[in-house]
């Protein structure tokens, strides 16, 4: 079942529950794909789609941030609850051990030895860990196993 399938299911049932929360996020959800395929001129791959739903992620996540700093709680609940509801769609994220011993293996396979070789290592590792692992993760752990 392709990830527009799956959004029209869940978003019957979310409909049929009376589930208004997940169904907003869903209609969000839906509207950015929809938005990326215009954008691209034809259907997307499971690839673009998990870059639109990574990019949503990453949305609520900066929002939660920021909202929590400026002590609106009644905001990080409700931005909280979107993106569990995103994470559904997402694919399993990899554990920081997984996600550390893939950083090894690719410093070792891209020989690099410092940090200015650092743009070799992430053009190298984030394909492997698109959608499987938080950017700002791998950044780090890239960052410290080069130096």
């Amino acid at each position: 079942m392709s990830l527009l399938e799956r959004l029209n299911e869940d978003m019957k049932q979310a409909m049929r529950n009376k589930e208004k929360d997940k169904l907003t996020v869903i209609r969000m959800i839906k509207a950015s794909l929809q938005n990326e395929a215009i954008k691209e001129g034809k259907d997307l791959t499971e690839d673009q789609e998990l870059t639109v739903l990574s990019r949503e992620v990453k949305q609520r996540k900066d929002s939660l941030h920021e909202f929590d700093k400026a002590g609106r709680e009644d905001l990080v609940e409700k931005i909280r609850t979107e993106l569990q509801y995103v994470e559904l769609y997402m694919p399993e994220q990899l554990s920081d051990e997984e996600v550390s011993a893939i950083v090894k293996k690719t410093i070792a396979d891209t020989g690099a030895t410092s940090k200015a070789e650092m743009g070799k290592v992430m053009s190298a590792i984030m394909p492997k860990l698109k959608g499987k692992a938080d950017g700002a993760l791998i950044n780090k752990l890239v960052q410290q196993h080069l130096s």
